[in-house]
């Protein structure tokens, strides 16, 4: 298994896995199946979301496309956003691997915090999180009940935690789906 930094080359692998994980999870992300395909499904388009986004990787098993994630400057903290395992790779490891892998490149950026957002009722990626740390700093209840609920998890790196002990949230204007 690779993780690798995804960069706007990379447009076509990371494609083919976005539109696997819609596909297959369409309640665990902010957009949709719909959104990206058609005339959404440009090469410019699949480029510019890998240049806007600060931080993406991409795994692979024996070669084959097995997962991403992503990582998003929000002031002081990292959000991980897309965060998605193929069927064929679950269970060997590759959830752990771009958890860490954004993890890392939060420590590169000089941030303390991860954060993300995941649906309740995701019971293997909140077990995924825990495993590595996060832990459950509120909830997010949707007004217009687009949807189920959302548990808002942070990872604090020691030098934060020993420093400032558990970061009170601070919610993002920024949709982070898993």
């Amino acid at each position: 298994m690779q993780v690798e930094t995804a960069t706007a080359d990379e447009w076509s692998l990371w494609r083919e896995l976005r539109l696997q994980a819609l596909q297959d999870a369409p309640d665990a992300f902010g957009s949709t199946l719909a959104d990206w395909q058609g005339e959404g499904d440009q090469e410019q388009r699949w480029r510019a979301r890998l240049e806007s986004v600060d931080y993406n990787a991409i795994s692979t098993v024996h070669g084959r496309g097995a997962g991403m994630a992503s990582g998003l400057l929000v002031n002081e903290r990292v959000e991980l956003i897309s965060m998605w395992v193929a069927h064929f790779a679950r269970g060997q490891r590759v959830g752990d691997a771009l958890v860490d892998s954004v993890i890392r490149w939060a420590d590169e950026m000089k941030r303390d915090v991860v954060e993300l957002s995941v649906r309740e009722g995701n019971d293997h990626a909140i077990a995924l999180y825990v495993r590595h740390g996060f832990h459950v700093v509120g909830l997010i209840d949707r007004d217009d009940n687009s949807g189920p609920l959302e548990r808002l998890m942070a990872f604090e790196s020691g030098h934060s935690r020993s420093k400032m002990g558990i970061i009170p949230y601070k919610q993002s204007s920024i949709e982070c789906s898993i």
